[in-house]
């Protein structure tokens, strides 16, 4: 008995060796960041980024070249490390354009684009030491298997190979952002600037990123969702909660919790007087009982970011004052919300806010008759911006140009009512910082 148990056991143990083996994986290669392989949950294959595939990428690059003058060089450099401390990095945000042209979340890179090579990437060598202490990142083999690079080499090879593209070139385009000493401090680089041959290559990334594709469209509703989810909650938890730095902390908290990668901007949360700082950030201050308090957030989602601003009173109710000024905001955004349309302007949008407001501050007795100066100290900011892999995306693009489907706007009319303002008494005292109540 004692024997056939053993060999029980010994076959037992072989079939589940077998077993072993025939479920054991390789080692999922690590390019330092998210790829389909090592992040099933969050990506499919062929996305290059979540929600991005490679075709999508490959397709952003062939319309930049279609862009530029023929014989021309796009030089993209990846975002610097920024330092908190001489040892203590801030977390690393890329640079939109070279994301946009790339798909690569991570420094140390510079992007080389042209009709002759297509992209050609040159990529930061990880030392060992680097690797302990940081960990892996994308190299040579990452820029062709996983970005498309047709070309890619170290970075050493840099001052090698770019003073010959440069050369071969009539024109050549940069990112001045973050633009590097790398490639700027090269002698052939600064004879093309001196005659004139450089320029800044945003002025066509921008053009392409204005309008979104169906894919970024997808993702900057789920940036969206994610915030307007994330206010909900911290609108709920404003009564028992009533201090700005609370409040801060639980809409990352909750946009977080959705999924997002970290906060557009850093919260604005401005109780009473401090709502109208367009961009109050110290959110130190307890929210006083009769008090408003107005909130800017938006969060990232994979690169695409969201926008938007409430005011409320966390005591529960708004005052009459106060409802008066919130309805006054509210039907301004009902109507300009109807104006965003194809062929329509920011510009235009605005200037019909302006009046709208205009008329119903005088209406209330918050402006007098012909104080129109007075007006645009009350509301010195635009109706919206254009909105995407920045939090003011497109910046080129100018806010008198037809908006087409595809771009994305915010709009947020809002007044700024300090303590000093020179109005009917009701208002003096009413505790009402900003109100807006944008999309």
């Amino acid at each position: 008995m004692k024997t056939l148990s053993t060999k029980l056991l010994q076959q037992l143990s072989s079939k589940q060796a077998i077993r072993r083996h025939a479920y054991s994986t390789k080692a999922i290669p690590d390019f330092g960041q998210p790829t389909p392989a090592s992040h099933p949950q969050l990506m499919k294959e062929g996305e290059i980024t979540p929600g991005i595939t490679s075709e999508e990428y490959i397709s952003r690059r062939k319309r930049l070249l279609e862009l530029l003058p023929e014989k021309s060089l796009a030089i993209i450099a990846a975002a610097p490390v920024k330092m908190m401390t001489d040892v203590v990095p801030y977390t690393f945000r890329q640079d939109a354009d070279y994301l946009y042209l790339t798909g690569c979340q991570q420094p140390g890179g510079v992007a080389v684009l042209s009709q002759e090579c297509g992209l050609c990437m040159f990529m930061p060598e990880a030392k060992a030491h680097d690797i302990v202490w940081q960990g892996q990142t994308a190299g040579v083999d990452a820029a062709l298997e996983m970005f498309k690079a047709e070309k890619a080499y170290p970075m050493s090879k840099l001052n090698e190979i770019l003073p010959d593209m440069i050369k071969r070139s009539c024109k050549l385009f940069h990112n001045t952002l973050t633009a590097t000493p790398t490639y700027t401090d090269m002698e052939t680089f600064q004879k093309a600037a001196h005659v004139g041959k450089v320029s800044d290559l945003s002025i066509f990334t921008h053009e392409l990123r204005w309008v979104k594709s169906p894919a970024e469209l997808k993702l900057m509703k789920e940036s969206a969702s994610i915030a307007c989810q994330a206010l909900l909650q911290t609108m709920l938890h404003s009564k028992t909660y009533p201090y700005e730095a609370m409040l801060s902390a639980k809409v990352e908290y909750e946009c977080r919790l959705r999924g997002a990668q970290r906060m557009a901007f850093n919260p604005v949360v401005g109780g009473g007087p401090n709502g109208s700082v367009i961009h109050y950030s110290r959110n130190d201050q307890k929210i006083k009982d009769g008090e408003l308090v107005l909130m800017d957030v938006g969060c990232e989602l994979h690169g695409y970011c969201s926008d938007l601003t409430r005011t409320w009173p966390p005591c529960g109710s708004f005052s009459s004052v106060q409802e008066e000024v919130y309805d006054l905001i509210l039907q301004t955004n009902k109507e300009c919300m109807r104006l965003c349309k194809p062929g329509a302007s920011i510009r235009q949008i605005h200037n019909y806010s302006v009046e709208l407001l205009f008329k119903g501050l005088k209406e209330i007795g918050i402006l007098k008759r012909d104080q129109f100066r007075s007006y645009h100290q009350l509301n010195p900011t635009s109706i919206g911006h254009y909105l995407g892999m920045d939090v003011h995306d497109s910046s080129m693009i100018s806010y008198d140009r037809p908006l087409k489907p595809g771009v994305v706007i915010t709009i947020e009319p809002g007044i700024y009512l300090p303590s000093s303002l020179d109005g009917p008494e009701r208002y003096l005292w009413s505790p009402l910082g900003e109100i807006k109540v944008p999309l």
